[in-house]
């Protein structure tokens, strides 16, 4: 199962039935790519099921409609069990960005963390799982998939927002904390908290 977001509605591409009768689900032999696509724009549902035998061609089908951007990020924590989050956009949210030609995805997660945050020290612990949200660029829609990998750091510095990529907080914040931050971030943040 693939779960992409558009805007916050949820786009499910599955090869299960279980979710048959549900309102919002869909044979991708009945309907097409651009057409759900238009349904999640029109919020008509929170979550859309596109349904299909072969998850791995209706995969590719859907990648197909769009520029494909990859990016690495980290969900990272202190000595304190403290989570590192970011504020952009009026919501909380959690360091990445692109990969860059010729780094690695766990490369491109640890830069990016340190490049948004001020942090350093970073180690990897895990492989977290992907993410895929869709959003508008230049008249183009662009899927992003995401790597994310849980991190954990002894760095008790001053946090320095990268301002010029409108991060305007970073904090690191503990399990309450987190929890009220959840009520504002986006849907394929709080997968990474819900798995």
């Amino acid at each position: 199962m693939y779960k992409i977001f558009y805007n916050e509605v949820l786009i499910l591409l599955t090869d299960r039935l279980d979710n048959l009768s549900k309102d919002g689900f869909y044979y991708k032999d009945d309907i097409t790519i651009e057409s759900v696509l238009e349904i999640a724009k029109s919020n008509k549902f929170s979550i859309i099921y596109l349904y299909h035998n072969d998850l791995k061609s209706l995969w590719k089908e859907f990648k197909w409609f769009f520029k494909i951007e990859k990016s690495a990020g980290g969900l990272v924590k202190n000595i304190n069990k403290e989570t590192l989050f970011i504020y952009r956009f009026e919501k909380w949210d959690l360091p990445k960005g692109k990969i860059e030609k010729g780094e690695s995805k766990k490369e491109a997660a640890i830069r990016e963390v340190e490049e948004e945050c001020g942090v350093d020290g970073l180690i990897i612990q895990e492989k977290l799982q992907k993410t895929y949200h869709i959003f508008q660029r230049k008249n183009r829609k662009t899927l992003k998939i995401t790597h994310w990998y849980s991190m954990k750091t002894n760095y008790s510095g001053v946090l320095i927002p990268q301002l010029e990529e409108g991060i305007t907080d970073v904090v690191f914040k503990n399990d309450s904390e987190v929890k009220e931050a959840l009520k504002n971030t986006y849907g394929n943040i709080k997968l990474l908290f819900h798995t």
